[in-house]
């Protein structure tokens, strides 16, 4: 009893600290703005920032600063299954004053680079929100004739990346696959088949994906074996429903992070994320950093999970 006391106060105090150096460094960041008004300070500081030797100083600390948050983060208990609501991307191309396909673009890059920061912490599955049924049916048939162009390169690259493979990355997709375009089927084949014997780690990515229709699929296949008599009533319960889920096979998610700035899970692994770590982070999709990512675990960390107790 007295170690689990001493263990909340420990969790309670680190939280703690981190809100104060929250609060702190939003006071710092206030004050430099008002600091910024007059002409006075204004001028040099934007000269200062603009030198080579400034950015070289920041890079390096900022390196420094996040090669230290990993290995705090690597002492404390990591999720096991981490999924992504990835938004952003267009705001992202509005705030740049590009078009929404290099919004997109950019958004399948960063991609990338977050699965390699995953796979470097080994944590064994990583889920994405690519496509939801709801965009299917509100985007116009450019933007999702562009996406599926994406898509269909993004898999293409997956299945041949030496890394995948060395690392051992299980590629599959789900959501309602059939309701795709061809190419995007063969893609998702492609990827799947060259990487199906590997079970270091696996990369779900979801596309026509819904968690209503998920749930609804999945009662549907009870409903049919309720009616064949493989199944009897008094046997539906909780379990029947999660082994027929599209990602049945993996573990739920233990952490939730969605960006920018939306504080909602839009129709993403309802049934699974009952008991996940929901982290909502301020920065569009494409500008997720390393940092971003070290910050979703350690505010992770930092928490209690409960499971309903």
């Amino acid at each position: 009893m007295k170690k689990l006391v001493v263990l909340n106060c420990e969790i309670a105090l680190a939280c703690n600290v981190a809100k104060g150096r929250s609060r702190i460094g939003s006071g710092i960041d206030r004050f430099a703005k008002w600091l910024l008004k007059y002409r006075v300070i204004a001028i040099p500081a934007n000269i200062i920032s603009n030198s080579k030797m400034a950015w070289s100083i920041v890079s390096r600390i900022d390196r420094v600063r996040v090669r230290r948050q990993r290995e705090r983060i690597s002492k404390g208990i990591l999720p096991k299954h981490i999924s992504i609501i990835m938004d952003g991307n267009r705001r992202f191309a509005w705030n740049k004053s590009v078009g929404k396909n290099i919004g997109h673009q950019k958004g399948k890059e960063k991609l990338k680079q977050v699965m390699d920061w995953i796979l470097d912490l080994e944590i064994p599955y990583l889920t994405v929100y690519a496509l939801s049924t709801e965009n299917m049916s509100s985007r116009d048939n450019d933007e999702l004739d562009s996406l599926y162009d994406l898509y269909v390169t993004g898999l293409t690259e997956i299945s041949e990346d030496p890394r995948i493979h060395s690392k051992k990355v299980k590629v599959r997709a789900v959501g309602r696959i059939e309701s795709l375009p061809e190419r995007v089927r063969n893609a998702i084949i492609l990827a799947e088949n060259r990487t199906s014997e590997y079970s270091n780690f696996v990369f779900t990515v979801c596309l026509a994906y819904g968690g209503r229709e998920e749930i609804v699929d999945a009662v549907k296949n009870i409903a049919t074996d309720f009616e064949s008599g493989k199944i009897r009533l008094d046997e539906i319960d909780t379990n029947q429903i999660s082994k027929r889920l599209y990602d049945s096979d993996i573990p739920d998610p233990d952490l939730v992070i969605r960006t920018s700035g939306e504080e909602r899970v839009s129709n993403f692994l309802l049934w699974q994320i009952a008991y996940a770590e929901l982290y909502f982070s301020e920065v569009h999709w494409p500008s997720f950093s390393k940092s971003d990512l070290y910050d979703a675990i350690e505010n992770y960390q930092f928490r209690r999970r409960r499971f309903g107790e």
